[in-house]
Order: structure tokens, then sequence, then C-alpha cells
């Protein structure tokens, strides 16, 4: 197949230059270049992700067929294979489904044109200060005939496209507070007017890029190539490793005396797995001998919702973004902040009034045919996603645990469902791991590698992504049934 083995050489060039660019203690470097003075430029980081080890991210091979057609959709319908893509690839049948919808939502017949579904991809990635995701779509924003001067700030592009700053805003950093106000205003602009179809294209796009963000962030992928950032200069060595591999995080473990954790020690960790082990095992035989009563389950809810407002990060601090792209969209204060603070109350959304399968599914489908096939798929790829393994452990029912971080997402988005028992979210995740979820879900442009490091600390970084996965799905679904839910009360 001539694509699969264009994706393929693609890739192989990319390391290669990734060998050439580097300095000597990462193999690379010329020493004639070195004596004549030349600063040899480098990639910033070691392969895709700042947070994985370049030879722990699959590298296709010739005799994975599967692998091998999905880098060469990838690169037929891009032109590349981003660096998202080759840390997907961990899950081959999620990135197939992934690349299908976003490929989709681009590229084939839909209700919004070209230049406007890139840039809207722009906005929606600039409120989470995702420059690595603005890059990208800038460059295809020009390649389908963009008009540059939108690129010199939201204010240049078109009143129709300014007119969704606000929901763009909403939706990325409190969802909750959607009303069917913010869609009356969009589909009666006069002649700056959204059609529903429009609205509900643009609001897939929003909602897809947002949780993209929070991929990008959550695994740490590093900048293109040919993109700011993607290239430093090569520092000097010290000792036997380069300032690049302190900077980058990527020390070894003999020469710093410590692990990616921190002075976490094997055993620890181990522990920590068998813990995690036995309450699941502890909660199923609960579950198995006696069901709360809804009012119970009804107060352990209120009781989650509430202990979320106060997981928070010792690094967090407020994160400026730059100008480049700051100036996609307005209002750069407007960030996120816990539904139930300052004396705000928000309803709860019970899923049984209004949910993605019986409500969401068929307004988007109705609007924008095919596309709620796709996400639902997707949705439920990641949602059912499983191995049977955790850590070093086989035949493991992870079911449990996934439904745990699905819902404790929603349930820091004011999402309750009925039949789940929110006592159990407290017993199966930590907080660090809280930490990590609510960071890369609500705030993920604070996301540190640290922070990943300090959960799951014994599990391999191909479950890591798959958590990853789970999160961005979990918060878009969260984001589309406010969205759609406002929407669906204009219509009636």
């Amino acid at each position: 197949m001539r694509l699969a083995t264009a994706a393929n050489e693609v890739y192989r060039a990319s390391l290669a230059v990734s060998e050439l660019l580097g300095c000597k203690q990462c193999g690379g470097g010329r020493g004639q270049d070195e004596e004549l003075g030349i600063r040899i430029p480098r990639t910033l980081g070691h392969g895709p992700s700042r947070f994985i080890p370049e030879k722990e991210i699959l590298q296709v091979g010739s005799e994975d067929t599967q692998m091998h057609a999905l880098f060469a959709d990838s690169f037929a319908a891009l032109g590349r294979l981003d660096n998202i893509t080759l840390v997907m690839v961990f899950h081959p049948q999620y990135l197939e489904s992934f690349l299908k919808t976003q490929h989709y939502l681009l590229q084939m017949d839909g209700p919004l044109p070209l230049h406007f579904r890139h840039y809207i991809g722009i906005m929606a990635a600039a409120r989470h200060q995702c420059s690595y995701l603005v890059n990208l779509h800038v460059n295809d924003f020009l390649h389908v005939g963009g008009d540059p001067k939108w690129l010199n700030g939201l204010e240049n592009a078109p009143q129709k496209l300014q007119n969704l700053g606000e929901l763009n805003k909403v939706l990325a950093h409190r969802p909750w507070l959607i009303t069917k106000e913010h869609i009356e205003g969009l589909l009666k602009a006069e002649e700056h007017s959204w059609s529903l179809a429009e609205l509900v294209h643009a609001v897939v796009l929003l909602t897809h890029y947002h949780s993209l963000a929070s991929f990008t962030f959550g695994c740490g992928i590093s900048p293109e190539i040919h993109c700011d950032g993607g290239h430093t200069f090569r520092p000097p060595s010290v000792s036997n490793y380069c300032i690049c591999d302190i900077t980058n995080g990527n020390h070894s473990v003999d020469e710093m005396q410590v692990n990616s954790a921190g002075n976490v020690s094997v055993s620890d960790s181990f522990f920590e797995v068998e813990a995690l082990m036995e309450k699941m095992r502890q909660l199923q035989e609960c579950r198995d001998e006696e069901e709360a009563s809804q009012e119970e389950m009804a107060s352990r809810f209120e009781i989650e919702k509430r202990e979320s407002m106060f997981v928070f990060s010792s690094d967090d601090e407020e994160v400026t973004p730059a100008r480049d792209v700051s100036r996609h969209f307005e209002d750069t204060s407007y960030g996120y902040k816990d539904f139930s603070r300052h004396g705000m109350h928000v309803p709860t959304f019970r899923v049984q009034d209004y949910c993605w399968e019986d409500h969401g599914y068929s307004l988007v489908n109705r609007l924008y045919p095919d596309v709620g096939q796709l996400i639902d798929e997707k949705f439920h790829i990641a949602y059912n996603l499983t191995y049977n393994t955790m850590a070093m452990h086989k035949d493991v029912d992870t079911s449990m645990l996934r439904r745990a971080i699905w819902n404790y997402i929603h349930c820091m988005f004011g999402i309750r469902y009925d039949d789940y028992d929110y006592g159990e979210i407290n017993q199966l995740l930590d907080r660090s791991f809280k930490v990590y979820i609510k960071t890369v879900v609500c705030t993920p442009e604070k996301v540190t590698k640290r922070m990943y490091d300090s959960f799951w600390r014994q599990f391999k970084h191909s479950e890591k992504v798959h958590v990853n996965l789970l999160l961005i799905e979990a918060r878009m679904q969260a984001e589309l049934l406010y969205a759609l839910r406002a929407i669906t009360r204009y219509m009636t």
C-alpha cells in the first residue's frame, strides 16, 4: 500500500531528523559543525510527548497492518502524522474512530464552509491557550483559502464568528451557565444569524477542540517540528547528560537517583495497585449484599459534588496567555470557576431528564446527519475500551474504575446519574488522581509532568493515555449535554 508506506516513511524520517538535530548525548550533533561554531537546532522534546519516553511510543511495524492502515489514513487526510496521532495509536480502536469523526467534521459535507471550521477550531483551542492546536489549524485555515487578516485577531473575523465568542467562552469554562438565551442570540442576529444546522456543527467543533486541548496538555504533546517551539538550540552538556534532559524532565533514574514519581519506591507504588484492587473487590461485594436508597444516593452525589470544589493543585496559578493565542478570543480573564462558589447555586443536571442516548444523539443526527452516529461510537469506544489489565495484573474487570472516572467528571459539571453510588468515587480515586483529572478537564493549560507522574505510578503509559481518552470524551459529552439541552429548550 503506497500511502501506508509513505506514512511509515514520514514517521521514520521524523525520527531520523530528531537524531540528526540532537546533541551528542542524545545521539546527534556533528563535530564538524561544532568546530565551525554552528548552533544546531534540535527538537524540543524527545518524541511526540514530553511525558512519555519516546521508546515507549508505539512505532508502526510492517507486521501490524491495523496501525499501518491508521497511519496511512491520517497521512492521507491531513498530509502529516501529527503527535496526537502518534500518542493515540496506543489504542488503535479509539484512534480509528477519532480520525473518522475529525475527518468528517473538518472535511466532509456539512453546514459550515471549510475555513469557518478551522477558524472555530482555532477559537476553541485558544480558550485553553493550546498553541499546539492553534498552530495546526492556522496552517489548515490558510490552506483551505482562509483570509489571513482574520488571524490578526477575532475582531477581524466576520461578525457571525465574533458572535460565537460568548458561547465558546461559557462552553469551555462554565457550560452549566448556558441558557436558551445564548442560543436565541445567535439564531436571531439578523444578517449575522446562524441556522440551527450551522450552530450544531459549530457546537460539536467547539466541544471537540476543547476536549482535544485537554488531551494535548494531559499527555504532554510536544510541538510539531514545523511549529513554534518545535525546535530550540542545543545547550551544552553537563557531566554525562545534557541540560536538555533536565529541562525536559528526561533525567535517567541512575543519574538522578529518583524515579519519575519523585522518591517513591517501586514497592510503595506496587502496594497502591494492590490496595486499589482490594477496594474494587470490596465494593463489588457491598453491591451484591445491599443497595443504597435513592435518598442516600442523592446525598452522596451532593457530598461528592461539594468535595470536588476543594480539589486543587499546589501548582494552581494563573497562566497568562501569549498574544498569538489570546488574540483569537475575547475576555481573557474569564476562566473556570466551580459552579457553586461565591453563593451561586446551579441546579443538578439529571441525566434521566436529558441524556445523550435519548435526546442529544437524535438532535445532532437530525440537524447534522451522521455526526451523531460518529460521536456516539467514539463515546462508546472510550467508555468500554478495556484490555482487562491493571498495571501488572491481567484478567481484571475494570468497568467499575472506568465508570467512577467518567461519573466523577460529570459530577464536577453538576451532572448526576440516579443509578450510581457516588460513594464509590472516593474509594477508587485518590487525591493525586483527582487533582490530575480536574486539571486536565477544567484547566488543562495548568497540567504538569509532576501531576502526570504522581497518579497510578505503577501503571503503564498506555493505561494513562487510556485515562486521558476517558477524560476528554466525558468532558465533550458534558459540554454537549448542556449546549444541546439549551438548543432543545429554544426549539420548544
